[in-house]
């Protein structure tokens, strides 16, 4: 479900007189459905580097990205957006959403996006909200007013109300607490079990274990690391 070949990224320092960095060469690694495959490494060794050029966020310089079959890099924007409207599902570390958007209308969007019904969307919604442990009354409110910790399971929520073949998860139990720590590895086993093929970094080694089938170092993927 992800195929990484011989992928390669520089960024241009344009206020360093146009210097060329190159911050990753040679990454390959591939993810299976029903598999979820962990990143490590020091930081700065190019962890979320890797999770953004796969998401699209940074073009690819060289090499290939196929997710579910689709060649990522030189892709057209619109391409990466159908992409990641229907098979490519992401958890970021931050909540970036809207202003004024009640919490249950940003979980349920993924879905609406997809033409689900509303009433059908909503009630997926309500479900994974209750599931996280955000109380009822927070969820006709905005999120941007919310606790680090609530905003988290909001974005943890919006990430797995659609079966997304593939997942991204960017530190997914980062600052929960253990109860909603155990319900979001609860969630990431039933993905799993269905077949998605997942891709996350984990700096919670316990979290780690409990999900990851195998682990991929990027610090050779690092140039100036390279041996």
């Amino acid at each position: 479900m992800i195929a990484v070949e011989n992928l390669s990224k520089s960024f241009v320092l344009h206020n360093q007189g146009g210097a060329v960095i190159t911050v990753m060469a040679g990454a390959a690694l591939h993810v299976d459905p029903g598999e979820c495959v962990g990143l490590t490494g020091q930081s700065g060794s190019g962890k979320s580097t890797l999770m953004r050029m796969i998401h699209g966020n940074y073009r690819v310089c060289g090499g290939s990205i196929r997710i579910a079959g689709v060649e990522l890099a030189g892709a057209e924007p619109r391409a990466v957006m159908a992409l990641r409207r229907d098979t490519l599902g992401y958890v970021s570390q931050f909540l970036r959403v809207l202003p004024r958007v009640p919490t249950v209308q940003v979980v349920a969007e993924p879905l609406r996006a997809l033409g689900v019904a509303q009433e059908v969307a909503q009630a997926r919604a309500e479900c994974l909200l209750w599931r996280l442990n955000i109380p009822r009354r927070l969820w006709s409110l905005s999120p941007t007013t919310f606790s680090g910790g609530e905003q988290q399971r909001v974005n943890i929520a919006r990430g797995f109300v659609h079966p997304f073949p593939v997942l991204l998860l960017d530190e997914p139990t980062a600052s929960l607490d253990a109860q909603n720590r155990a319900v979001v590895l609860s969630l990431i086993h039933e993905a799993k079990a269905r077949g998605a093929a997942i891709l996350g970094i984990f700096h919670d080694a316990e979290a780690r274990d409990a999900v990851c089938d195998r682990l991929v170092d990027v610090t050779g993927f690092t140039p100036a690391r390279a041996t």
